[in-house]
């Protein structure tokens, strides 16, 4: 509840941070080349992936700045493209200027997002599962892309995002992804200082989330209705489901995972995890587990010690800590201390990451300037994809096999609204590592 209260104290009005983006991208964009958009400044947004996610985001994107508009979507399900559509229309109408004529439903309704000449820029947020096609499909038409994490759900899906993020290079495309604690006040400036030695070289560490069940999630898709087809109900409950969501470790804690390797800058070399399935057990939850702990090692030996799970009535917890040589580092929500020869707690101002990172990408966009973090964000989900492999399998395993020799593929054998069968619940020590 402290940390709860600091953070809302410093904390700017999300009203007073927008007025304030709009005036610094106004201001930046004022000598830049405008002739990214049919030779306007406007830059206009296709939505893939109508959920609760795509509402957010897309809210957010064109809160973010001016002259922005929404003029396309685009979801598996039309029920969930309506309700999106209504919400955006209410709070933003006179930024959401999409019509029934750019407005997808299907298996293939982010190609034709993407295929719209109007469309500047895409916001992927159906399930991760379908992040590295998607991904694909927008780089290679020409579209800036904002892209939520995780960014696929096993290693044939990470190459392929690192490939499109290498095309989107080559063709001056930016990508921003949905980690947003890179944009934390506090965090970017304790980072700054453990990289500039603050803390020596960093020895060990570790990462600790352990939250709430999620047993509230989506409740209109506890419970089956009988026209759902296996497809559609995994669909719709994909949150629970692993060739979807990649499993919370991945889903959720790829947030946490990725600040350590912003600590180190750097990837981990190797790994070994543990987990299970010991509350979250029906049916209803599909085959993910609820507990996870892994040990990272990364490319100096340094261990780092990883615990999360998502079970009701545990004791709520969420930071990270690394040691190094000359001190040691703590950071939490709201909260950046460094304890040792250069001590150090943040005090500084505070915004809206949610808003900055879209802030920040279509400054770029505008400027013209390289912003590309795809192969970061992928490899941030090939750590926490790594931890879950070795986790199911109870084997031990490292980054190079795991991401040049693994052919772990997740996707169902084919895409239709039909019977597809629920993979059983991974068996540490059964579960073959693939």
């Amino acid at each position: 509840m402290e940390q709860r209260q600091i953070v809302q104290k410093r904390e700017l009005s999300r009203r007073d941070f927008v007025k304030t983006s709009a005036a610094s991208l106004g201001a930046l964009a004022m000598g830049a080349n405008r002739a990214f958009a049919a030779g306007s400044d406007k830059i206009r947004i296709g939505l893939i992936g109508c959920g609760g996610r795509g509402t957010y985001d897309t809210t957010n994107c064109l809160n973010a700045a001016q002259n922005v508009e929404l003029v396309a979507m685009g979801d598996l399900f039309k029920d969930r493209l309506d309700r999106c559509r209504r919400t955006l229309a209410e709070k933003l109408a006179g930024k959401v200027k999409v019509t029934d004529d750019t407005c997808f439903v299907g298996w293939d309704a982010h190609e034709k997002v993407v295929a719209c000449d109007n469309v500047d820029m895409v916001i992927l947020t159906e399930p991760p599962h379908f992040r590295p096609q998607h991904l694909k499909a927008a780089i290679e038409a020409g579209k800036h892309v904002f892209m939520e994490k995780p960014v696929a759900v096993d290693p044939v899906g990470v190459r392929s995002v690192i490939a499109s993020s290498e095309l989107a290079d080559r063709n001056k495309l930016t990508i921003v992804a949905g980690t947003q604690s890179r944009r934390l006040a506090h965090l970017m400036a304790g980072m700054k200082r453990i990289h500039d030695g603050a803390i020596g070289e960093i020895l060990s560490g570790q990462c600790v989330r352990i939250g709430g069940g999620m047993l509230t999630w989506s409740e209109a898709t506890k419970n089956r209705r009988a026209h759902w087809s296996d497809m559609e109900w995994q669909l719709r409950r994909w949150l629970f489901l692993t060739w979807l969501s990649g499993d919370f470790i991945a889903e959720m804690h790829v947030h946490n995972l990725d600040v350590m390797n912003w600590a180190f800058d750097a990837h981990p070399v190797q790994c070994m995890g543990l987990g299970g399935r010991q509350v979250r057990a029906g049916p209803e939850y599909g085959n993910v587990y609820d507990h996870f702990a892994v040990e990272y090692e990364y490319p100096n030996g340094a261990r780092v010690e990883y615990m999360g799970s998502q079970i009701e009535g545990c004791t709520y917890r969420s930071d990270k800590r690394v040691v190094g040589t000359k001190g040691s580092a703590y950071s939490d929500s709201g909260n950046f201390v460094i304890e040792g020869t250069n001590a150090f707690r943040y005090d500084g101002p505070s915004w809206s990451p949610v808003i900055r990172q879209h802030a920040d990408q279509i400054a770029a966009i505008r400027q013209g300037k390289r912003l590309n973090e795809g192969r970061r964000i992928a490899e941030s989900t090939m750590t926490s994809i790594m931890g879950r492999m070795s986790a199911y399998t109870g084997r031990a395993l490292k980054w190079d096999w795991a991401m040049k020799a693994s052919k772990l593929d997740l996707s169902p054998p084919k895409y239709e609204f039909g019977d597809l069968p629920m993979r059983p619940v991974a068996v540490p020590g059964k579960t073959k590592l693939i």
